[in-house]
């Protein structure tokens, strides 16, 4: 299987959280501030049950296309769940968890992804 480039992977990560109702999904491409990642996905779940199952439907949709995470973080907690695919890093947070640490705000300097032609509409 061909690697994917890092808008392929948005794609399909962000189509995996929105399929299990993710709330509030922000893409912030970084690349040019950091040597971290190109991209962050960020993105919140409702309770830690939700919260893990987004993380999982991620790691599933990625896993089914051949692409691992180079590593993951906070399945413990499940408050804060790293993805780390390479140029493009998925958190997953609990909804206060990510109020209180408010990543947006941190890479403001980033800019933000068109990323509504994934999200279906209710």
């Amino acid at each position: 299987m061909a690697e994917l480039t890092a808008q392929q992977k948005i794609e399909v990560i962000v189509k995996a959280l929105d399929s299990k109702r993710a709330e509030d999904i922000q893409t912030i491409k970084i690349g040019d501030l950091t040597i971290i990642a190109d991209y962050f996905i960020i993105a919140n779940g409702t309770s830690n049950i939700h919260t893990k199952s987004l993380a999982e439907e991620v790691e599933f949709k990625m896993t089914q296309l051949g692409i691992e995470p180079l590593r993951t973080e906070g399945y413990q907690g499940q408050n804060w769940i790293v993805l780390d695919y390479g140029d493009v890093v998925v958190h997953v947070f609990y909804k206060e968890t990510r109020d209180q640490y408010n990543l947006e705000r941190l890479w403001s300097d980033g800019t933000s992804v068109d990323i509504s032609q994934y999200i279906v509409k209710e």
